[in-house]
């Protein structure tokens, strides 16, 4: 299970989630999306009109329906996903009041063990912010992959993740840690960018993916259309990007 998490926005955190879970199901493995992004932007993208979405992940959170309850296939084939709308906001809100502010997701996911277990791959798209939904993705997933943009910022806003990471597991006492720092939106024409993956790649080390995500038009606009890379341009550059991120991952597992 992975939670894609980057509390700054605009890094390609909804975009990887769509394209490699795809690319994982292409693959012939079987995945499915939790979006707990209160803009839903997994859900739109992956062609999940705002009336398809009842019940949605808040319900589910909030424990009026279990995540087989929720859970829609989207518009790839064998991809499923449990949606989210705005209302999630509210689900927020009412975990933080909650003395197991950090356990509900990961509970919902024990309610539906013997369902969810048929997935080879579990990934949750996180809002780009550490709240309480981030939060409770990491914890139920215990595994983080983190886009980072290649730009200037990038490895600060990494390591102020990887912070939090480290408080959690002191809360929860568990095991957490970051599976994979995937380099996104890299223009290696550009001095900045190949500095950015080199310093990550001193950093991080075996933890950086070999795959890196380029800047690409396509990747852009295939969300608008409701549908991954595979199947809006599968021979983009985009989309050959994430069928070697999938292979990297397949071949990690």
């Amino acid at each position: 299970m992975l939670a894609v998490a980057n509390q700054k926005g605009g890094v390609g955190k909804t975009t990887t989630v769509m394209n490699m879970a795809a690319e994982l199901v292409g693959l012939g493995a079987k995945a499915l999306i939790i979006d707990v992004d209160p803009q839903g932007s997994a859900s739109t993208g992956l062609g999940i009109d705002a009336d398809r979405r009842k019940p949605a992940i808040h319900n589910v959170l909030s424990g009026e329906c279990s995540l087989q309850e929720a859970a829609i296939e989207s518009s790839f084939p064998g991809l499923h996903i449990v949606p989210a709308t705005m209302q999630l906001v509210s689900a927020d809100l009412e975990m933080a009041s909650s003395r197991n502010s950090l356990h509900f997701l990961s509970e919902a996911l024990s309610g539906s063990q013997s369902w969810t277990e048929k997935f080879h791959f579990i990934i949750i798209d996180c809002p780009p912010s550490l709240n309480l939904l981030t939060l409770n993705a990491i914890v139920a997933a215990r595994n983080v992959l983190v886009p980072v943009q290649a730009e200037f910022y990038a490895l600060e806003g990494l390591s102020q993740l990887t912070d939090t990471i480290q408080t959690l597991r002191q809360s929860i006492s568990g095991r957490i840690h970051i599976e994979g720092v995937l380099i996104t939106m890299i223009d290696r024409r550009n001095r900045l960018g190949r500095l950015v993956e080199e310093n990550a790649r001193k950093r991080f080390g075996k933890h950086v993916y070999q795959a890196t995500i380029p800047r690409n038009v396509r990747l852009g606009e295939a969300p608008s259309h409701g549908m991954p890379m595979i199947v809006y341009d599968s021979k983009s550059k985009g989309r050959l990007a994430y069928l070697a991120l999938a292979r990297e991952i397949l071949g990690n597992a």
